[in-house]
């Protein structure tokens, strides 16, 4: 039963956390850049916010955005974070579908319990390599933004991939190590320990009968 919540667990945990990895991914402000206070910035039309899509500036009247579409002139941290994030949103489709069809609620077919446990843990692997994507591309990002221009503070979009990456890295962790023993390693340890009974008995029949 304590397997089975986990397990229920740590399947809403990455669903929650691939969420806030593609809304991290989709969404624009990862930080905001200025070199001065904020009301200076905003009066000299050089505050900006940066994602891995588009630079935006804000002033008091207006709000323009530029398109990053220059991929061979972008710097490698910003290339680097799309590759890691684009990845980690499509490889987590097939991640949480394996932890679903993994569920003790979900039977397909009249398949063994060790096939089910081998989904579960590759599941759980492939969620906690969405979620080193995810913290890969969050805490690289700002570092590269802060040595080419002033990194002021950061956007709700870094907040959402640094929680889809927490959540994602729970909840796979509780997949994998938290669905017990594969069921065929059980079968196994009870076959060897009858034929260590079956021997023990034959001994000591065998000893009875010399006596």
């Amino acid at each position: 039963m304590a397997s089975t919540c986990l397990q229920m667990s740590g399947f809403l945990l990455s669903c929650f956390g691939w969420i806030g990895i593609i809304i991290a991914t989709a969404t624009s402000e990862w930080v905001v850049t200025c070199r001065f206070d904020i009301t200076t910035c905003k009066k000299m039309d050089e505050l900006g916010t940066r994602g891995l899509w588009e630079d935006c500036v804000l002033s008091t009247d207006l709000y323009h955005c530029r398109s990053l579409t220059d991929i061979l002139l972008l710097p490698a941290y910003i290339q680097t974070s799309r590759a890691l994030m684009i990845t980690a949103s499509i490889l987590g489709l097939p991640a949480i579908l394996l932890v679903m069809m993994s569920l003790p609620c979900i039977n397909l077919g009249n398949e063994p319990q060790s096939i089910k446990h081998k989904r579960s843990v590759l599941g759980g692997v492939l969620v906690l390599l969405v979620a080193f994507g995810g913290i890969i591309s969050t805490v690289w990002f700002p570092i590269g933004v802060h040595r080419d221009s002033g990194l002021m503070t950061f956007g709700y979009s870094l907040y959402t991939g640094w929680v889809g990456s927490a959540l994602c890295l729970f909840g796979g962790s509780m997949v994998s190590c938290c669905s017990g023993d594969s069921p065929q390693y059980d079968e196994d340890r009870y076959y060897y320990a009858k034929q260590g009974e079956d021997t023990t008995a034959s001994t000591n029949h065998a000893k009875s009968a010399q006596v």
